[in-house]
């Protein structure tokens, strides 16, 4: 079978492989909402998957951890926009993530780091206030930008980037946890996305797409 007919038959698959539980130990497929992703090599020579249908950065309006209103396309001011959907009680996916992705940016240098911006937004709003979100940030890197908003507002926009977000998940202690995909999705200075990473995604491969994505959208 030739290469190009082999590319063919796997483009566009559906992946069922990255939502997370985050719920103690618990570690679900990431991507339950089936975003359209390549099996093959990333054609942008990014070692991420690749989005067969680019999602566009829903120009919605929510809230800084400082209580200013932040947008999501007009308040982007660096060419990289990382997005990532998650919550502080989150007791293992999301502290991983944010981990990976600042580890990640300090394998750049200063003058290619300072282009990235990742958005942290909150799945839990009524636990997850700006103060609580800041200090959260702050153990992983101060420039991250937390955002909050209701929680329909949220899951709306969570919903336009392929994100799913359940909501509230009562447990035997009492408390809950919240369930959400786990992606963290790059955007470029068109505010299109054409790449996202799962939870358990190389520091490496992180680094060198981050590098990649500030090179392309210079």
């Amino acid at each position: 079978m030739s290469r190009t007919r082999n590319a063919a038959l796997l483009l566009a698959a559906v992946a069922l492989l990255a939502l997370a539980g985050c719920s103690g130990g618990k570690q679900e497929a990431d991507n339950p909402g089936g975003a359209v992703i390549r099996t093959t090599q990333n054609p942008n020579g990014l070692r991420g998957a690749a989005l067969d249908q680019p999602y566009a950065m829903p120009a919605k309006t929510l809230t800084d951890t400082g209580g200013n209103p932040f947008n999501l396309v007009t308040s982007t001011k660096k060419p990289v926009t990382l997005v990532f959907f998650g919550y502080t009680n989150c007791p293992d996916v999301c502290p991983t993530v944010m981990a990976d992705v600042a580890s990640a940016l300090t394998k750049l240098d200063e003058s290619v780091r300072d282009q990235v911006q990742l958005l942290f937004i909150t799945t839990d709003p009524a636990r997850d206030t700006g103060p609580v979100i800041r200090k959260y940030l702050d153990r992983f890197d101060p420039s991250f930008v937390g955002l909050s908003g209701s929680l329909t507002s949220i899951k709306d926009i969570a919903q336009a980037v392929g994100v799913p977000v359940e909501g509230m998940q009562k447990l035997p202690s009492g408390g809950y946890e919240v369930g959400h995909g786990a992606q963290v999705i790059g955007f470029g200075k068109n505010d299109k996305a054409n790449v996202l990473w799962l939870s358990n995604a190389a520091i490496g491969d992180l680094a060198h797409d981050f590098g990649k994505l500030v090179e392309d959208n210079q």
